[in-house]
């Protein structure tokens, strides 16, 4: 399963996420976005409003978000058929 963490420097919530990432043995890549304009400039026009920006092969949330990690790792979360709302659907 490939996970990514879409991050920006000094921000809490992605150190937040990234740890508690780890510390439910969820393997993940880091990208940061201050390095990627690209990135950003597509994260943002997908909705996305706050860092972190957590993209896994079946589902994508902003903020950090303990419960949804944890059923990440627990393999209950899918992403909502609406992709334009960026909603996350817990199973």
């Amino acid at each position: 399963m490939t996970v990514t963490v879409f991050t920006k420097p000094r921000c809490p919530q992605c150190e937040a996420t990234k740890r508690q990432l780890k510390r439910q043995g969820i393997a993940f890549e880091t990208v940061d976005l201050t390095e990627n304009p690209s990135t950003l400039e597509q994260i943002t026009q997908a909705g996305f409003r706050q860092a972190p920006v957590v993209i896994t092969p079946d589902a994508s949330w902003s903020g950090y978000r303990p419960d949804l990690i944890k059923q990440l790792a627990a393999g209950a979360v899918k992403i909502s058929a609406d992709a334009n709302t960026q909603q996350t659907v817990l199973a």
